[in-house]
């Protein structure tokens, strides 16, 4: 059964770092597209970045287009999303999502496609 865990959620000043991860287990990650959603309160849940399962093709959201950096290792089984120049605006609960490949080597927004979800991580941006 695939399952996955995201690790390295906290609390951050404006301008400062973070790195998720999104542990895959249960399946090999190069079948999966990997997506990463956030959700603040009050909020709709909106997808920010996405991975096909090649690697060979990223997508961001225009908030976060030239400050985070989504990536995947292989032989780990895990996929990253690298957040820098973090602001306010940023804090939600994380969570990644795996969506199976297809010929297409895409990834997508919309959460509907995605089958596995993370238990979430809370990133907090504040000083």
């Amino acid at each position: 059964q695939l399952q996955l865990v995201e690790l390295g959620g906290g609390q951050v000043q404006p301008g400062g770092s973070l790195r998720l991860s999104c542990v895959v287990s249960g399946v090999n990650l190069d079948d999966y597209a990997i997506g990463w959603f956030r959700q603040a309160p009050g909020r709709e849940r909106e997808g920010v970045s996405c991975i096909s399962s090649s690697g060979g093709n990223t997508y961001y959201k225009e908030p976060v287009r030239g400050r985070f950096a989504i990536s995947r290792d292989t032989a780990k089984n895990t996929a990253y999303l690298q957040m820098d120049n973090l602001n306010p605006e940023d804090t939600a609960v994380y969570t990644c999502a795996a969506l199976r490949a297809n010929y297409a080597d895409s990834c997508y927004f919309s959460s509907a496609r995605y089958s596995y979800w993370g238990q979430g991580t809370q990133v907090t941006v504040s000083s």
